[in-house]
Parts: C-alpha cells; sequence; structure tokens
C-alpha cells in the first residue's frame, strides 16, 4: 500500500513540476511527446501488473477450490507428477532412526515443533519426508519417545507439500554434532538429504489427520489468498487510471496553451 501511494505521488510530482524544471535547466523544452511516451509507458506497465496480480488471485482461488473438492486418495508411484495440496496414498517403510524435529515452528502464536519423519519407498529410490504434524513447545526438554513409530511397512494418506520456509534464516540449519533425532530451523530438501546421507523426494507428504501416528495437523493454503492479489490488482489499475487522467490533463493544458 505504501509502495503504491508513494509512486501515484511521484508521478504527479513529476507531471506537476518535473517538466518545467528539465526545460529550465536545459533551457529549452522537451519534447512535446516525451511526457505523453513515458507516461503510456507506466499505464501499460501498470495495467500489466493489475493483469498478473489477478491472474495469481485466479490461480490461488482454483488451488483452495481443488484443496476443498478433492477427496479421492490417488496411489502415488516414484516419478509421479503431483500438484500442491493434491491427495496421495503411500506405501513405505518408516526410518524411525533417523527423524528431524523442526524447530520455532508458530501455529497460533505459540511455538512448537515440526516432526519429519522419512519414509523408504522402495529400494534405490529417494525417501519420502513426512510431516506428521506439529507438537506445542514444552517447558523442558523435548519428549522423544512421542517420535516412536510401527515397524514394517505402512499405507498412509496425505497431501503433497513442502517444507516449511523462513523468510531469512540467520544461522545453520543444523548443529552439526547433534545426534538422531536431529533438530533443525528451517531446512532445505538439499539439507536434509545432506544430513540423511540419501536422496530425498522433492516433495512432503503432509499426513492426513486421520491417520495414526500423527500429531496437531490442519493443513491449508497459503494465508496470502486470492482476495489479497485483487486487492493488489485494484491499485495497480488505479495507478493507471489515475496517470491516465495526469496524461489528459497534461494534453489540455498544453493544447490551450497553443
Amino acid at each position: 500500500m505504501y509502495v503504491t501511494i508513494g509512486v501515484i505521488m511521484l508521478t504527479v510530482i513529476w507531471f506537476a513540476f518535473g517538466e518545467y524544471y528539465l526545460n529550465d535547466q536545459f533551457k529549452k523544452p522537451l519534447p512535446a511527446w516525451l511526457p505523453l511516451v513515458i507516461g503510456t509507458f507506466l499505464v501499460l506497465q501498470f495495467a500489466g501488473l493489475s493483469a498478473w496480480q489477478v491472474s495469481r488471485g485466479l490461480e490461488k482461488r482454483t488451488t483452495q477450490q481443488a484443496f476443498q473438492s478433492e477427496s479421492i486418495f490417488t496411489p502415488w508411484y516414484n516419478g509421479m507428477k503431483v500438484s500442491s495440496f493434491q491427495n496421495l496414498s503411500v506405501k513405505g517403510q518408516y526410518l524411525s532412526g533417523q527423524q528431524f524435529v523442526l524447530d520455532n515452528i508458530i501455529i497460533n502464536n505459540r511455538y512448537g515443533h515440526y516432526v519429519i519423519s522419512p519414509l523408504n519407498v522402495g529400494d534405490n529410490m529417494p525417501l519420502l519426508l513426512v510431516n506428521r504434524g506439529w507438537v506445542e513447545k514444552e517447558s523442558g526438554n523435548f519428549d522423544y519417545s512421542r517420535l516412536e513409530l510401527i515397524n514394517g511397512e505402512v499405507n498412509i494418506h496425505g497431501r503433497a507439500g513442502s517444507l516449511p520456509k523462513a523468510g531469512q534464516r540467520m544461522n545453520k540449519a543444523f548443529d552439526a554434532n547433534s545426534d538422531w533425532p536431529k533438530h533443525a530451523i528451517y531446512p532445505s530438501l538439499a539439507e536434509i538429504t545432506d544430513a540423511l546421507g540419501h536422496k530425498v523426494q522433492p516433495f512432503v507428504l503432509l499426513l492426513d489427520h486421520n491417520e495414526k501416528n500423527g500429531f496437531l495437523r490442519h493443513w491449508v493454503p497459503s494465508e496470502f489468498g486470492p482476495g489479497k492479489h485483487f486487492g493488489y490488482a485494484l491499485q495497480w489499475f488505479a495507478m493507471g487510471i489515475i496517470l491516465a487522467g495526469l496524461l489528459f490533463w497534461n494534453y489540455r493544458k498544453k493544447q490551450l496553451r497553443a
């Protein structure tokens, strides 16, 4: 919002004073077509940005509708192309001895952890990371007994997702000397791959809330929904309209002087 207001103010100042200042500096009038060309270019840019935000908003709306309507779990296989939040069913065996506890995960203004458990989906295949949900941070040490998993093959259900991302991370994801299970702060897939010494799938399975061996799970698309994109689109459109009005005013002013 502040950026939008700033751009509008700078545009108004340019058309109000900039032309006269440059004319005075160069001791001769600028070409009459220059403000029109610059203004038209900016109007087209604002229109393009508005259209892009509308497109992003429609994409977010489609994602949310798919998220709400999809109920069938598709059997997953290695190499299968998956879409964001797609329902999947997967067979494999948990590697209970190599789990991750992601720290500093905030939900409803409370600190906690995500529990990430690798799933062996087949020999010589990349491991599938399973996010088993959120555990609230306790005053004492983390209770690792809560991470225990059943042995043997499991058939689990969930949605295709990703690891949580931080806007900016100051330190390394892992303590180099930590044992299993490893605590981490917003690790990337590459960093988890290095820690495991084994390749991982390009997505994370968000364990379904009906599955056992999970914690608090409330998987939803990004809170930055279509409404915000449509709001930004309206701002860019308004900027284009204001600039077009200034162009017309500037043109009429010169016509009256002629």
